[in-house]
């Protein structure tokens, strides 16, 4: 009798430990893929993954300064597209790594844009971005140019646009910091074999 209860417990706390082990090998999917999407932009859903798509082109004002900046100016340049807020915290988190990559790859060719998402007074984004040591333009955005890109259903939202135009990938949300820098080098390498003819 006390043979078989152990036998009946021992089988009990096997059953129990795999569906533990399988229950977080599941979690770990979901978080994987939470933190990156697919493409989120418009005509992208039927576009086979090695067919990208053109990045849609804006022209957005850069605070303070009030300039335009046209994205289809940078051809020939890697861009990284960053949707943010001052209000949302791993929009923070995420901007030092941001400046370090601006200083990293720009010789390189990277151009950051933060595309900023507030609707607050231009004078506290901007004190926010010098607070936060940002050394790449900020862009005052607008739902037309979220809409462009397929809806920004979180923030942050990063697109990796490559020197061809074309974008590479999209983030949602904080990525860890060996994913990102790898694709902002798939953006530097996409288009740099023939730079003039991407420019022309």
């Amino acid at each position: 009798m006390d043979r078989r209860i152990i036998l009946l417990l021992a089988f009990v706390m096997v059953v129990t430990g795999a569906l533990l082990g399988l229950k977080g090998l599941a979690s770990h999917k979901v978080r994987h893929d939470s933190s990156v999407s697919a493409y989120n932009v418009p005509s992208a859903a039927s576009a086979p993954a090695s067919q990208p798509i053109m990045a849609p082109d804006f022209s957005l004002k850069s605070l303070p300064e009030g300039k335009q900046v046209q994205l289809s100016s940078l051809r020939g340049k890697a861009v990284l597209i960053n949707f943010w807020a001052t209000y949302c915290g791993p929009c923070k988190e995420e901007m030092p790594f941001l400046v370090e990559l601006q200083k990293k790859y720009g010789p390189e060719g990277l151009q950051i844009l933060g595309v900023t998402m507030d609707d607050v007074e231009e004078k506290s984004i901007t004190d926010f971005a010098r607070k936060m040591g940002v050394n790449y333009p900020i862009l005052q955005g607008t739902e037309k140019v979220a809409d462009a890109y397929g809806g920004i259903n979180g923030l942050p939202t990063t697109f990796f646009v490559g020197r061809s135009g074309k974008v590479v990938k999209e983030l949602l949300g904080v990525a860890e910091k060996p994913l990102f820098e790898d694709l902002v080098k798939q953006a530097l390498h996409d288009g740099a074999e023939h730079p003039r003819d991407q420019q022309n």
